[in-house]
């Protein structure tokens, strides 16, 4: 079998309403725009998809594939992903590709891989599970109160923990983190998430309150340039760290953060931002043989199929963005989100598809 066309397609993508954000200081939600899928089919008739949804996507991705992905794949057995994975980090030494884009063509050929066999590609890649809990990872809302009333909401949906994106100020969200932990009470699972805001004594300060409070992990504090960083606040806080969310290099730098002592809970596994499924099963296989856990970021039907196929992790992550919370379509009433059944990887419902694509969309008819 040899890939004989590879193809960008454009996607309106709606602007999210209400809008969101993540913290003081970092844009949200995106306006409305287009989104950009990548196409890679092959002279057997069989075909694999993969969804690019950053802002400028749908303009980026027209680049690549005329200036990178066709010349390089075409030809190719797209069997051979490890070689082409491998491929595209040689290219990213050339063209410094933006991180998401590491792993679009990785997705593609493993959605291609579940629609020749038939069969959905977290099972081609294994198969674990088939159901996982998901928890609610807030957008960041307006005080402390919205927060507590937002939790409840999460909570009485069926959501098995809350994990905080606050506001970048230190103090405040250390009083936010305690007020959480005493309103919900000892037993429910907590997490916080500094999207990368704080230097290192202001790190310090927010780790404190967690490890007060007992939350289950502290996730990217600062931005993951500095791993000694990490490691000297693994040394000062009793809270676990999630590490190596955004940082470069998929599993290759997630093993600095692991030497290093800084990743006391886990790292990251994610496709869009871990080069693909196979740096996202890489870097879940590393954490494994150091008894850690990796924790898949990010809630999509990629992730999904990673959350089915990774011993080590734990939830799936579900954006709650609104006040009131509205629950994610993929997850139930239980709080669980269940494996997926169609072939291949699928791409997420709810957006104006060309028809040309649409037998790829979950649980599309074509």
């Amino acid at each position: 079998m040899k890939i004989t066309h590879v193809e960008s397609f454009r996607v309106p993508v709606p602007a999210v309403d209400p809008p969101f954000r993540w913290r003081e200081g970092l844009a949200g939600s995106a306006p409305a725009g287009e989104g950009g899928i990548l196409r890679i089919g092959t002279d057997a008739g069989v075909e694999g998809v993969a969804f690019f949804s950053r802002p400028g996507a749908a303009v980026l991705l027209d680049d690549l594939v005329e200036r990178i992905f066709r010349p390089e794949l075409l030809g190719q057995d797209p069997f051979q992903r490890e070689w082409l994975w491998h491929r595209v980090w040689e290219l990213d030494r050339i063209h410094e590709l933006p991180l998401p884009t590491l792993g679009l063509i990785d997705v593609a050929l493993w959605d291609l891989a579940g629609r020749v066999q038939n069969l959905p590609t977290w099972q081609v890649l294994g198969g674990y599970r088939t159901e996982i809990p998901a928890y609610a990872s807030t957008s960041t809302f307006g005080s402390v109160e919205e927060f507590l009333d937002v939790a409840d909401q999460c909570l009485d949906l069926g959501y098995h923990g809350v994990k905080l994106h606050a506001w970048g100020d230190a103090r405040r969200d250390a009083q936010l983190i305690l007020a959480l932990r005493d309103h919900l009470g000892p037993e429910v699972p907590l997490m916080y998430d500094g999207s990368a805001g704080f230097d290192l004594p202001d790190a310090l300060h927010v780790g404190a309150a967690l490890s007060e409070a007992k939350y289950l992990w502290y996730e990217e504090p600062m931005r993951e340039f500095s791993v000694s960083a990490y490691r000297r606040l693994a040394e000062l806080v009793d809270v676990p760290l999630l590490v190596a969310e955004t940082s470069d290099g998929a599993h290759m730098n997630s093993a600095d953060f692991i030497a290093a002592g800084a990743a006391t809970f886990g790292v990251r596994a994610s496709t869009n931002l871990r080069g693909g499924i196979t740096g996202a099963m890489r870097t879940a296989h590393l954490a494994d043989a150091y008894r850690l856990r990796a924790e898949v970021h990010g809630s999509d039907i990629p992730n999904q199929h990673l959350c089915m196929a990774i011993s080590n992790t734990t939830y799936y992550e579900s954006l709650v963005t609104s006040n009131p919370v509205v629950r994610e379509r993929a997850v139930d009433r239980d709080g669980l989100v269940h494996a997926p059944t169609g072939p291949g990887i699928a791409l997420p419902p709810g957006l104006d598809y060309p028809s040309a694509l649409l037998p790829y969309v979950e649980g599309a008819t074509a």
